[in-house]
């Protein structure tokens, strides 16, 4: 066998060879003959004729993510930057049509998410950006899959992944969340004194209404008390008066014992010498004496006898009828 004939043999190897041609699994093939589409095939061990038919291509059938970054204003002039992640993916009955029909793919979804994005956004304020992010998402999307289907592809999904605002209306709004919450904090706040006051007004008044009732029943007691007492003097001897000023200098001295009991105390009582119970009790005597001898000269319209004895006791009132008795 001559060389030239290895050579031809070899030469018609690799022809043969090249006539076989695999696919891989979510891929298509575009087979060309003499520059003219032919047919597109798909995963597997393929045949093509050498030489005349080509691969002019290959679309991958996979679910595919084009993240497009955009910067727009919303309705209140406030730029910021968004993310939208678009999945899509070539549909398998229009391989020829993603082929054919569309040079740059991406770009031209790019240009459709730019388009819809910058149509939605200006219509919303800031806050409502951030809530609707979803309404914009299927907004892209429609409109995408409107455009994109007449080229072969199928949007899957459009996601709306970020939202930066400019760092100092980033700054303004948290400042303006902290002083939301600080003022709700001080609403409750206040609301919480409020409630305390109101509650240690009501138990203070409930305090002096318990206290009221409580020196008003000490009083009744202490003045039935009185009564059973100037009772039993009476008993042994002793007149209404003598027993009410022995009641009172005993109170004098009752109340003597419980202020000396006291060790911090600053209570001073002037006169406080030794005959001031005496001179009490005289002049309570005194002035009972002279109380009842008005009474008895206000019943016979006589003018009284005048009184010798000297004491502090209170002047007694001017007879209404009698103007001119004095004691």
């Amino acid at each position: 066998m001559n060389i030239p004939t290895i050579i031809l043999f070899v030469f018609a190897f690799f022809i043969f060879l090249s006539s076989f041609f695999t696919v891989k699994q979510q891929t298509a093939v575009i087979i060309e003959r003499f520059g003219k589409f032919l047919s597109v095939r798909n995963s597997g061990l393929q045949l093509k004729i050498p030489i005349i038919d080509r691969i002019a291509g290959r679309v991958s059938l996979k679910i595919q993510q084009l993240d497009v970054i955009i910067e727009t204003k919303t309705k209140d002039n406030v730029f910021i930057k968004m993310k939208v992640s678009v999945q899509f993916k070539v549909i398998q009955d229009k391989v020829y049509d993603a082929f054919y029909k569309l040079e740059y793919p991406h770009d031209q979804i790019t240009a459709y998410v730019f388009d819809v994005v910058r149509a939605e956004v200006p219509k919303l304020k800031l806050d409502d950006v951030f809530e609707r992010k979803d309404d914009i998402a299927i907004a892209v999307k429609r409109e995408l899959n409107e455009a994109m289907m007449t080229y072969g592809y199928d949007i899957i999904n459009t996601l709306v992944t970020d939202i930066d605002p400019d760092l100092q209306v980033k700054n303004a709004m948290n400042r303006i969340n902290a002083a939301d919450r600080e003022k709700t904090a001080a609403e409750f706040e206040a609301e919480s004194s409020r409630i305390r006051i109101v509650a240690k007004a009501k138990a203070e008044a409930e305090s002096k209404r318990l206290q009221g009732q409580g020196i008003a029943d000490q009083r009744r007691e202490i003045a039935r008390g009185l009564v059973e007492s100037v009772e039993v003097l009476n008993n042994v001897g002793i007149n209404s008066q003598e027993a009410s000023a022995l009641i009172v200098v005993t109170q004098h001295y009752d109340t003597l014992q419980a202020i000396g009991a006291d060790t911090n105390s600053n209570l001073i009582l002037l006169p406080n010498s030794p005959q001031a119970g005496s001179e009490m009790l005289n002049n309570m005597v005194a002035s009972f004496a002279a109380s009842n001898q008005v009474g008895e000269m206000m019943k016979k319209n006589t003018p009284p006898k005048p009184i010798k004895k000297e004491s502090r006791f209170r002047e007694a009132p001017e007879n209404p009828e009698n103007p001119d008795i004095t004691v």
